[in-house]
């Protein structure tokens, strides 16, 4: 069922019951109007009544008290139930029960049946006592308040039968006009794909949910798009990062295949494609890695380490690249520094940050690798006294594939995914990663764990 039919049922239901309640309002106090009209007419024919009697009661006859005996009556009994007078018709049956008479002290109602010349009646009467001693009981018909009732019922039924087609035809049209923009939207939404990029929705100056709606409908567009476009630009770089040593590869192995090769010839290009297969296979470790970061999935092993001591022992296997180098590695941190992480994934990240601090540090330079923990974080800095981050390249720089001299190749700079390495262990660990520069000069990228 269509939203719009939805409302204009719930609309019509609840018109629905406002009438009913208002109908049933309007017609109870009718009903108890017209009964208090009967009852201030029946005790006012009562006390003029009760004027004229005395012990042997009051004369009734054609020109007496009671004109309309068919619609108005009265009788005088006794207080021990005796009748003494009666208007003409009523059969001389006592209008109210003997054995509610005899126990009869004040004036009371009854809503009782009254047969007058052979027609049943519904009827209102009162019975009040004398201070002589006779009781006079005076009576009315209500016929004509009951089918004035009737008339009101139906009156109502009608009118309130058309208010709510018309209501609910009301509803049909301006629940239609409400939803007539969301279909827009909607419509508009179905025509924007991958192939137009930059397309966006219309949304309307009201500054209503609508316009809220359209508005949150084209940032999640935009983060789409950004997604898209990094998901194809991610593509291209890991295309052309295999590329290149898969060709290298085919070569070498097709070298290797000539026949008129030296035994040490066929030994270097047999090694020369080992090497390329190992960076192959590190390449698709790295790319496996980002991937499974991207969904959420990248594993952590979490365990209790000491990350003064991790950091020594990564630091320790660049001690012969930092010596040839001739670039100093200081590591400054308090002991303990005991923190609950996965020492794997640690490893690989401050693998790559050392490695690119050594890589970017002047002949000469110093690299400084610092530790804090505490019992809610564990932080890890590295700085170099390089050159330091452009400006424009500090906001992209853990994105994969990403290099600070993007004209520079993978000898001269890596496929730039070692800091897309490190965000993806920080945030898996539900930490962060920050680059930045230092003041006196060179960078600085530090990653925070919760410990």
């Amino acid at each position: 069922m269509k939203i719009r039919t939805r409302l204009t049922l719930l609309f019509a239901i609840l018109v629905a019951v406002v009438l009913l309640g208002a109908g049933a309002f309007v017609h109870i106090r009718f009903r108890q109007d017209i009964r208090r009209t009967v009852d201030a007419g029946l005790s006012g024919r009562a006390q003029s009544l009760l004027a004229g009697v005395d012990d042997s009661g009051i004369q009734f006859g054609d020109e007496g008290n009671l004109l309309e005996p068919d619609q108005a009556f009265a009788q005088v009994v006794t207080p021990d139930g005796e009748l003494i007078e009666s208007s003409p018709g009523l059969n001389e049956h006592l209008l109210v029960p003997a054995t509610t008479i005899t126990q009869l002290r004040d004036a009371t109602y009854f809503d009782v049946t009254v047969t007058t010349s052979g027609e049943a009646m519904e009827s209102r009467v009162l019975a009040a006592p004398s201070e002589e001693g006779p009781i006079v009981i005076v009576g009315a018909s209500l016929e004509e308040q009951n089918e004035a009732a009737t008339r009101l019922t139906a009156a109502l039924l009608l009118g309130g039968s058309g208010s709510l087609m018309i209501t609910t035809l009301i509803g049909w049209i301006v629940a239609g006009a409400a939803l007539d923009p969301v279909e827009r939207l909607r419509a508009e939404a179905a025509e924007i794909s991958a192939d137009q990029p930059g397309l966006r929705l219309r949304v309307p100056d009201t500054d209503d949910e609508l316009a809220r709606l359209g508005t949150t409908l084209n940032e999640m567009l935009a983060r789409l798009e950004q997604a898209i476009e990094h998901e194809r630009r991610f593509v291209d770089d890991a295309s052309h990062e295999l590329r290149t040593p898969l060709g290298i590869l085919k070569t070498e192995l097709e070298l290797a295949l000539r026949k008129a090769r030296s035994p040490e010839e066929l030994e270097a290009a047999l090694r020369s494609a080992a090497e390329e297969s190992d960076r192959l296979n590190s390449l698709a470790e790295v790319l496996l890695v980002l991937a499974r970061s991207d969904r959420g999935r990248l594993p952590v092993r979490r365990e209790e380490i000491d990350a003064l001591e991790l950091v020594r022992e990564v630091t320790a296997r660049f001690e012969p690249i930092s010596q040839a180098r001739d670039i100093s590695i200081e590591i400054r941190g308090d002991t303990p520094t005991r923190a609950n992480a996965d020492p794997a994934r640690l490893r690989q990240a401050l693998s790559n940050l050392i490695d690119n601090a050594l890589r970017h540090s002047p002949r000469g330079g110093s690299v400084v690798v610092r530790v804090d923990a505490n019992d809610e974080r564990l932080l890890i800095s590295i700085a170099d006294d390089g050159s330091g981050f452009p400006t424009d390249f500090i906001d992209r720089a853990f994105e994969p594939f990403t290099r600070v001299d993007a004209s520079r190749g993978r000898s001269g700079g890596g496929a730039g995914l070692g800091l897309a390495i490190v965000k993806a262990v920080a945030e898996s660990h539900g930490g962060s990663s920050v680059a930045s520069n230092r003041p006196e000069g060179g960078a600085v990228v530090s990653i925070e764990v919760p410990s």
